[in-house]
């Protein structure tokens, strides 16, 4: 087992090598991913698409070190990434410029610029006037949006006060109603393309990781291995649709070959 290593240089936020991931011992041991080599450019956005069960969570949590591979290594170009999971998990007794100003003050900034700092990144996720409310008086998707900016607080002081740059969202607008959903996919986009951060995105819906992704990178069912990538950027209209419907039948594919 290697741990997790800032060793890169400034051409790659995150490379995967070889990695594997198993859970339990001797014959009762399940083998969760296998093998998987993966490489995320600094301000790439790459969703890992997949039946549920094949790894993805399992991948985005060694990624951000909360687990150990079992073999393999996970090289990052800066600081611990930045999480944003399905549930907000805000602190609910925090207004949502206190949630955002958390991780800044564990990072130990100063009041003075942690407040600034966060009133910036709620305005950059348009909730500009809403930083004294607590978490129960926003809506699911105004909760998402103060997630989202207290990841990106989180982003820009990783380990050691660097800056992480990189952003790893696990299925974080599938509880939510479509309307609200594609709202904060387009909300999620123009955040990015503003702050230039690599984002790996886990979701087992097709056409959102269409149109988010530059990539989609395709999970086989456990154990988790790269089956195909797709290049996506800019995709559109036709051609778009085109895609999806390869994304899809591949997908099928997968399924059914691991339900045989």
């Amino acid at each position: 087992m290697t741990a997790t290593l800032p060793t890169l240089g400034t051409g790659t936020a995150v490379r995967l090598t070889g990695v594997h991931k198993s859970f339990g011992h001797g014959p009762a041991a399940v083998t969760a991913l296998e093998g998987i080599d993966l490489t995320v450019a600094p301000g790439e956005f790459v969703c890992l698409l997949g039946a549920s069960g094949c790894g993805k969570t399992t991948l985005l949590n060694l990624v951000a070190g909360l687990d150990a591979p079992t073999a393999g290594t996970i090289e990052l170009a800066t600081g611990r990434p930045a999480v944003m999971f399905q549930e907000a998990a805000l602190m609910p007794w925090l207004t949502a410029a206190r949630n955002v100003e958390l991780p800044l003050r564990l990072a130990g900034v100063k009041r003075a610029e942690r407040v600034a700092r966060a009133g910036e990144l709620l305005e950059l996720v348009r909730l500009t006037g809403a930083g004294d409310k607590r978490p129960h008086e926003l809506s699911g998707g105004m909760r998402q949006r103060v997630a989202l900016a207290r990841a990106l607080a989180s982003a820009a002081h990783g380990e050691g006060g660097t800056a992480a740059s990189l952003l790893l969202m696990d299925e974080p607008f599938s509880a939510l109603d479509a309307i609200t959903r594609d709202f904060l996919q387009g909300e999620l986009l123009r955040v990015w393309e503003t702050t230039g951060t690599a984002v790996v995105f886990v979701t087992h819906d097709v056409r959102e990781a269409v149109r988010l992704g530059q990539r989609v990178v395709l999970l086989s069912s456990k154990p988790g291995r790269v089956v195909q990538e797709w290049a996506v950027d800019g995709l559109g209209g036709p051609e778009e649709v085109v895609v999806v419907e390869e994304i899809n039948a591949r997908l099928r594919e997968v399924i059914s070959s691991h339900a045989a």
